[in-house]
């Protein structure tokens, strides 16, 4: 809204022309969507309460997890609400990828609403079937792509320190210039990309703050990797791809940013409330989506090792378990495996954060380094 208003009235008004920094936007945004977490979070807590929305802990787990029984779950539901509110606001809503990024998010939010009211209200378990889950992703996932690939995304081909890329091509880190056309295996690409994303997360969102904590690591990182990617002094500089338009990215994950960081004021140990998968699904699928977005697919492995780590212990326990009848883990994922080795919950989330900023800070360097 406040990047129409400059448009509109700031020949009129020279003022307003603070509107049109991304910094200011995105650092507006992120302080927006943070304090409207703060003000209504105790509110939606109670709410969750008042209709049951209650979180059953699965009965094979850490015998510490029993109390959190009756938590409120379903606090996504506050993320999704102050980021779509913060991108209004300060967001660019010209940029048709700002808005696909937000649609995208309310697509995954929605599904994992359904899912977290079939086993909290409805007390099925398990929630939705497995298979229902996994073809409704499907169907987002496939639509996202192509929506990108063929309409929104059409704009981002351009050319970097001689260097001519188009949107099928693939990048990886330490290499300079694309490595490969991928053509029309781009959307499968990006659909495993995203379908990959979110369920990982999704599985890392099993201790009070682990989820929120690693994925605002991941998001101010991918906030910072879109600004120099948008901004061509920067993205020449590193030799990385010049995206038009990128830097407003930073402005929707800086939103994001400040709602987990809101919301992990109430998630944190002793969690008040959890975010369930109307939270995780779509803070994963967003990861996804931004990582294909400024062609940073591979990147994202190493920013977001922990889900990676998180998912493959799941592959490998069901995989050795089938084939050989033995367990890899003392448990899956792989947080609580570090907990029935004799870690407390805190120590198992602060370790989890420690390593997700130095990869972090890993993924930064990166972007010189090549």
């Amino acid at each position: 809204m406040f990047q129409w208003i400059y448009e509109t009235f700031g020949n009129d008004f020279g003022s307003l022309r603070i509107f049109s920094y991304v910094t200011l936007r995105a650092m507006m945004a992120g302080l927006t969507a943070m304090f409207f977490t703060f003000i209504f979070g105790k509110s939606l807590i109670r709410f969750l309460l008042s209709l049951k929305f209650r979180e059953s802990v699965r009965n094979d787990g850490p015998e510490s997890h029993a109390s959190k029984s009756g938590t409120p779950t379903m606090g996504g539901l506050i993320m999704i609400l102050s980021l779509t509110i913060s991108t209004l606001l300060w967001g660019n809503l010209r940029n048709l990828n700002v808005i696909l990024l937000l649609v995208s998010a309310i697509l995954f939010s929605s599904l994992g609403f359904v899912d977290d009211y079939m086993k909290s209200v409805k007390k099925i378990k398990g929630g939705m079937r497995a298979r229902t889950k996994f073809l409704v992703t499907i169907v987002y996932a496939v639509s996202i792509s192509f929506i990108f690939f063929y309409v929104t995304g059409k704009a981002n081909s351009n050319a970097t320190k001689g260097v001519v890329f188009g949107i099928t091509d693939l990048f990886i880190p330490l290499i300079k210039g694309p490595i490969l056309t991928l053509g029309v295996f781009a959307i499968p690409f990006a659909i495993i990309v995203l379908i990959g994303s979110s369920h990982a997360v999704n599985l890392t969102d099993g201790l009070d703050g682990l989820a929120s904590g690693t994925v605002v690591i991941a998001t101010a990182t991918l906030s910072l990797i879109a600004y120099v990617s948008g901004t061509p002094v920067a993205a020449n500089y590193l030799h990385i791809p010049y995206l038009p338009g990128a830097h407003e990215y930073a402005v929707f994950l800086a939103g994001l940013s400040g709602a987990l960081l809101g919301f992990l004021w109430f998630n944190c140990h002793p969690a008040q409330v959890f975010m369930g998968d109307t939270g995780s699904l779509f803070l994963g699928s967003t990861l996804g989506l931004t990582a294909i977005m400024l062609k940073k697919e591979f990147l994202l492995v190493i920013l977001g090792g922990i889900f990676v780590a998180e998912a493959l212990s799941v592959m490998l326990q069901v995989t050795s378990f089938k084939l050989r009848g033995k367990r890899i883990f003392k448990m899956a994922p792989l947080h609580h495996h570090f907990e029935l080795l004799g870690w407390s919950e805190e120590k198992v989330v602060i370790r989890f954060w420690i390593v997700g900023i130095i990869l972090a800070i890993i993924s930064l360097s990166t972007l010189k380094i090549q």
